[in-house]
């Protein structure tokens, strides 16, 4: 799916949509984002040298996963973080690197859903988590 047909699945919108375009294989989603190096988040991180910071990475991997909950995220439904552990950030990511996150959902406790992800760059390990969120709303 494109940028106009994840829109459809999550409430982000520019500059926070950080995802390009998003797929699913079986029980994983996958997520791609081109790093063009223009963004706000790269401004003054840092200077001369930029580096995607790791809650950029962290939200990416949860609007990944989030594709896999197209049915739950109906209209005034939001995905918001309950929390992250295990985070690794391996591989810094940089301007002109393509980002892929895959995840997949361990659990439901309905709210809340338990996941997985990871992030690779031009087959870099960057970064690895579990992380938890809730669907809230009407």
């Amino acid at each position: 799916m494109d940028r106009e047909e994840i829109k459809k699945i999550l409430p982000h919108r520019e500059p926070m949509l950080l995802l390009d375009e998003a797929e699913r294989e079986g029980d994983t989603a996958v997520g791609r984002y081109h790093v063009r190096g223009d963004e706000f988040f790269l401004q003054g991180h840092f200077p001369g040298d930029p580096i995607v910071p790791g809650v950029i990475l962290c939200e990416i991997l949860a609007q990944s996963a989030c594709v896999l909950m197209e049915e739950q995220m109906r209209e005034g439904k939001l995905p918001v973080y309950t929390g992250l552990d295990k985070v690794r950030f391996r591989s810094p990511v940089r301007p002109g690197d393509v980002i892929e996150a895959r995840c997949r959902i361990r659990r439901v406790k309905h709210p809340f859903y338990f996941a997985e992800g990871k992030i690779e760059a031009g087959g870099r390990l960057c970064v690895s988590a579990e992380f938890s969120f809730a669907i809230t709303g009407e």
